[in-house]
């Protein structure tokens, strides 16, 4: 795969820092009209940092992307890629999925629901980063 690495974000909510990593991958990527409608594919690496004072589960997610038209789609499930980590202190979980869309810009936010070990939940912020095929102009 020949992914040009692009920048990603950062945040930390209650001591859970969620880290993306963004790349355009071409090979995945609808970029011949006359093979159907446009499609650019970006995938998405996620790092999730236990840096709060107790045992922490990532019990669900809930991404929103908005392309360059401003249209909004909403992904919400349990977990992440089929599972529901759960971080000791210190500990990071570390997984790749990725995101399509029609136009070749656009971006991606959101939040997980994680729970701490003595039951309460919070959402920690996936702060906005954004998806662009490397050469368009924003």
């Amino acid at each position: 795969m020949s992914e040009k690495q692009g920048p990603g974000s950062d945040a930390v909510t209650d001591g859970i820092r969620v880290r993306v990593t963004v790349a355009f991958v071409p090979e995945q990527s609808r970029l011949d009209p006359d093979k159907g409608p446009l499609l650019y594919v970006h995938a998405y690496t996620v790092t999730v940092t236990n840096e709060g004072p107790q045992t922490a589960t990532l019990v669900a997610r809930h991404w929103v992307l908005t392309d360059a038209d401003s249209r909004e789609e909403h992904v919400r499930g349990p977990g992440v890629v089929g599972l529901q980590p759960s971080l000791g202190q210190g500990q990071a979980f570390t997984y790749t999925s990725s995101a399509a869309l029609v136009t070749p810009s656009g971006t991606m936010h959101g939040e997980y629901l994680m729970e701490w070990e003595d039951g309460t939940r919070f959402q920690a912020a996936i702060a906005p980063f954004a998806l662009v095929v490397p050469g368009v102009i924003q």
